[in-house]
């Protein structure tokens, strides 16, 4: 059978209860924090948190730890942190609105066609929001104010795992945000593999 036929071919049922069920995890990805950013330093033993959401930022006791943390980077002329600065993230709730529609759409009248198109989509999704993430980092490591107070080379801030920066340890790493998006990911291509092996073992994709 032509390859064109089989994208054509429909969904099995258990592929279609499992796309179903990939929606919980990416509605999850909305009430959940993302991404967290975590600095300890000998004046800040107990470290200062801020964690990233797709729609907000939130900073620990109650936002405080924000004010601490942009009045440190004031001293080396790093732009503020705030939902502002953030705005590359603004397009991520609609983008999460937009992939939970289209799979319930797949699972209830899609194709091999339409499944491989949304697991296409879900990885330049991404893809997008990771690079577009990693791009804000190098801008707040790199735009340095030249008057500030405090005079050091541009670096670039940690994206996961642990860095030292002066007198600051600095942690990023993902939370559980992350996770329910990088499992409906995994899902959909997960299935999407799945249907197309299933067919191949019937015969029609060969």
């Amino acid at each position: 059978m032509p390859f064109q036929q089989i994208l054509d071919r429909p969904l099995s049922r258990g592929s279609r209860l499992v796309l179903a069920a990939l929606v919980v995890p990416l509605a999850l990805a909305y009430a959940a924090p993302i991404w967290r950013i975590y600095l300890v330093a000998p004046q800040y033993p107990n470290g200062l948190t801020m964690d990233i959401w797709t729609y907000k930022v939130a900073g620990g006791d109650n936002g405080q730890h924000i004010q601490e943390i942009n009045t440190l980077n004031h001293y080396i002329g790093m732009s503020p942190i705030d939902r502002k600065a953030l705005s590359d993230l603004d397009w991520i709730p609609f983008a999460l609105a937009v992939l939970g529609f289209l799979a319930l759409r797949v699972a209830a009248i899609g194709n091999v066609r339409s499944l491989v198109d949304l697991a296409v989509l879900a990885s330049f999704f991404v893809l997008v929001s990771g690079g577009r993430f990693v791009y804000m980092l190098y801008s707040f490591g790199h735009d340095l104010a030249p008057d500030a107070p405090v005079t050091i080379a541009p670096f670039m801030p940690v994206i996961v795992g642990t860095k030292q920066i002066a007198n600051f340890t600095t942690s990023s790493y993902p939370l559980l945000g992350s996770l329910f998006m990088g499992a409906f990911l995994a899902g959909v291509v997960g299935v999407a593999l799945w249907q197309l092996v299933a067919l191949r073992r019937r015969g029609a994709l060969v």
